[in-house]
């Protein structure tokens, strides 16, 4: 059985979502599906997140649905609850990690400084976040910052979009992107999934075209 991280690294991108109304959870799922990105980080940014992480993950059981934003341990109980298969936070909470690593659950802490990225090899993690990418310095910054860390791997997410995603890709270092110019949250309020459906297949491409 793959794990998670390997998962995450053959697909190569992660769709960070904003829903405002958790009616439009399946129909999103949908469209990741069949754009080819069965993935989705629901972030605790609004009140209808943990709602739409039942209804995606039991929509859509092979989905990699998990918790974006976790904030606390109480929302992280809230997420693993609700079915998610991992978690990623926008900073390093030793609590919520804690939480994650006592439950099984693979916790994906956001890094800006090689003093989070120690904190985080102590508590035996090697796959990290690179948050807010592009305002910290983007690939040149993520280059540097990593020399010294080879065996940690980054999804870096902040600033990334169709313009830039090749350039991180290329990364050795990098194991997928985050972001979310493909489900941004106009598209979901406004029910438009084929359009969404045409950014993740379009996303995917530049996936597949960097890495052959």
């Amino acid at each position: 059985m793959k794990t998670i991280e390997l998962q995450i690294k053959e697909l190569g991108l992660v769709p960070v979502i904003a829903i405002d109304d958790a009616k439009h959870a399946v129909g999103l799922g949908k469209a990741l599906l069949e754009g080819g990105l069965p993935v989705a980080e629901v972030t605790f940014r609004t009140a209808a997140a943990e709602e739409t992480i039942r209804l995606m993950a039991g929509a859509f059981p092979d989905m990699l649905v998990g918790a974006g934003t976790v904030l606390s341990v109480e929302k992280a109980g809230r997420a693993r609850a609700a079915g998610a298969k991992f978690m990623v936070t926008p900073g390093f909470d030793g609590d919520v990690v804690d939480y994650c690593i006592k439950h099984g659950v693979p916790i994906y802490p956001g890094v800006a400084t090689p003093t989070d990225i120690n904190q985080a090899l102590k508590k035996g993690l090697e796959t990290l976040k690179f948050f807010p990418a592009e305002e910290l310095g983007g690939v040149k910054m993520l280059k540097a910052m990593s020399a010294p860390y080879s065996m940690i791997k980054f999804i870096p997410t902040g600033g990334i979009d169709a313009n830039n995603l090749k350039s991180y890709l290329e990364l050795p270092q990098v194991l997928a992107c985050g972001g979310s110019w493909m489900v941004k949250k106009t598209l979901i309020s406004e029910g438009k999934f084929d359009q969404i459906a045409a950014l993740v297949k379009e996303a995917r491409q530049v996936v597949l075209q960097t890495r052959k």
